[in-house]
């Protein structure tokens, strides 16, 4: 009889925490590189699709700070993760969706608008808090991308300033899918030489970028970055979207 296959150690599953530590450790390496401290990047672990055990696995490893795509998947899962974790939103924010995004998370990285930096403002005092946001630019100018024009941010700023419920602590960005993640550095740099002149424009601090995922986050440390949103190199390759279990749903009213 034929002995049946064995796995060679690249075909292996990696798991979550071996994950995990592979992340940190290229973190480490791209600060090393550039002059810069660990600390000084907060990875923020992208859980779209994923279910809560991966969450769990993923908090046991050690990260802390999480973030989803969709608020509706956010609402539902949230409850089932371990508590105590911080929760980010880092895709787009559709207005009739603040007041559920302000109940789940501490950060929002997608302020796309001047109506919807109001918006949050409004829902914000309403809901007696205060949140941390930061403006989404369209650096590359995509149309099929949200976000700000470079040339509005210094207004939107303004704006954002002058609105006592938010907390604007930075800019965010996705540049293009490029093949090669060195092409992604230019809208990067743009974004930090953007802040770095809105800053010094305004007398505004604004100490986060947000900016580099999986492929690309260690040329987005070189060039600033702050928050890196890393889902597949931390969770794996995503599957079809999450949905709570039915025996898990609340009955409805």
């Amino acid at each position: 009889m034929m002995a049946a296959p064995t796995l060679s150690p690249m075909d292996e599953p990696i798991s979550i925490p071996e994950r995990v530590a592979r992340v940190r450790d290229r973190i480490a390496r791209a600060c090393a590189a550039a002059g810069r401290r660990p600390e000084e990047v907060t990875l923020v672990a992208v859980a779209k699709t994923h279910p809560p055990e991966a969450v769990a696995e993923a908090a046991a490893a050690g990260v802390r700070v999480f973030g989803e795509n969709r608020v509706q998947e956010a609402a539902a899962k949230i409850p089932l993760c371990p508590p105590h974790l911080e929760w980010h939103l880092v895709g787009h924010l559709q207005s009739n969706k603040v007041r559920p995004a302000l109940r789940l998370f501490t950060t929002l990285h997608s302020i796309d608008s001047v109506p919807l930096l109001r918006r949050v403002d409004q829902i914000a005092a309403e809901e007696g808090r205060r949140i941390r946001v930061l403006l989404e630019v369209n650096v590359a100018g995509e149309r099929s991308k949200f976000g700000f024009a470079p040339e509005a941010v210094p207004e939107a700023i303004a704006e954002a300033n002058r609105l006592p419920r938010l907390e604007l602590i930075g800019l965010m960005t996705v540049p293009p899918i490029c093949r090669n993640p060195e092409d992604v550095r230019p809208f990067f740099r743009a974004l930090r030489e953007l802040r770095d002149r809105c800053a010094d424009r305004l007398t505004t601090p604004l100490p986060e970028l947000s900016m580099g995922m999986s492929a690309d986050f260690e040329i987005a440390i070189a060039e600033g970055a702050t928050m890196i949103r890393v889902g597949t190199d931390v969770f794996g390759p995503r599957s079809s979207p999450w949905r709570r279990p039915a025996e898990q749903t609340p009955a409805a009213d």
